[in-house]
């Protein structure tokens, strides 16, 4: 089986308000792009990972007048992908959802928000409530809430295989409004915090299925790594490695985010590609990942990076390189296991 997380850039703004796709000459929400460029590109990336299951993050938009779901089902009928029913969660207002898009024939999947006890920690909220988390050590809990509730799937394969999913977009660490550089510090600090916080509420959430033997995947954008930024220095760990317990009896893997943490110097792999304007260049982040459960790893689990210059394959294929660069500022990230 084939699992995929793709955050595809402003993904709502290539919908009109009756959910249609529009490949049409008007502009898309990336640079220089329009809908119709952008939406080839999709739909040749798609087609390319031939994926059972993609966790969408950046998903179209979800409310009064518009629908995540019918959004992505028509665009799976408009390219023909096997990939034909779609899955969301508790939607957000920030017109960037999670949502599951997954070929029936090869899996079930439902919604399935947790909450409950944590043999360790304590009481764990559901997503979509408040989690209490003292955040500056000052022994006064602040209240943390997801602007992106994660979306907790309950999985079975065809072939009987029970899983489970949770699709994750982190809080951005940018620090937006910032007018002067005392500001980008104060920002940039707090925005860490309730990021980490983030980070902590959903490693609870991981403890809780590691504790009752689930198969777990946690798949997404977790918009951080190991040694990202210089933040990463002043609280010691990065959401990342939060997430995945390092220090703990089973830890989560992904051999991309084991690479970032274990070898500091040459080459890191890369999900993304930013381009900074003032600068007039382009910077490269690992900031997308697949992590899996101990029981997991022994199902012969490979990752790929659909990177347009990293991947051989994709390189060596010019109309799927450039559809990558096209569809969005992030590659999709796939794993193939046995499930």
């Amino acid at each position: 089986m084939r699992i995929a997380t793709y955050n595809v850039e402003w993904f709502t703004n290539l919908f009109d308000e009756k959910d249609r796709p529009q490949p049409d000459g008007g502009w898309s929400g990336r640079r220089d792009v329009t809908r119709e460029q952008q939406l080839e590109a999709l739909g040749i990336v798609f087609t390319a990972m031939d994926a059972d299951a993609v966790m969408i993050i950046e998903a179209p938009d979800t409310n009064r007048h518009r629908s995540t779901v019918a959004a992505l089902e028509n665009f799976a009928q408009l390219y023909g992908l096997r990939t034909r029913a779609a899955l969301t969660g508790f939607t957000n207002d920030t017109q960037q959802e999670l949502a599951l898009l997954y070929d029936p024939d090869a899996l079930t999947a439902r919604h399935d928000p947790q909450s409950g006890l944590e043999a360790q920690r304590g009481w764990v909220p559901r997503f979509d409530g408040e989690f209490p988390l003292d955040l500056d050590v000052d022994a006064a809990p602040e209240t943390i809430r997801f602007s992106k509730p994660p979306l907790e799937v309950a999985a079975r394969s065809a072939a009987g295989g029970e899983f489970r999913m949770i699709g994750v977009h982190l809080k951005s660490k940018a620090p937006h409004g910032a007018r002067t550089r005392d500001e980008v510090i104060r920002i940039s600090i707090a925005n860490r915090r309730k990021q980490l916080a983030q980070a902590v509420w959903l490693r609870r959430r991981v403890e809780a299925h590691l504790a009752a033997g689930d198969p777990l995947i946690v798949l997404g954008d977790l918009n951080d790594g190991p040694g990202l930024d210089e933040y990463e220095k002043l609280f010691g760990r990065s959401g990342v490695e939060i997430v995945m317990g390092e220090a703990d009896a089973a830890p989560l893997f992904d051999p991309h985010a084991r690479q970032a943490a274990t070898q500091k110097m040459g080459a890191q792999p890369a999900t993304s590609r930013f381009f900074i304007a003032e600068e007039n260049r382009y910077l490269s982040a690992l900031l997308d990942y697949i992590l899996i459960s101990p029981d997991l790893r022994e199902k012969a689990p490979r990752w790929r990076i659909w990177h347009p210059f990293d991947d051989p394959a994709c390189y060596r294929t010019p109309e799927l390189r450039q559809a990558l660069l096209t569809a969005s500022d992030h590659y999709p990230v796939t794993l193939d296991i046995d499930l």
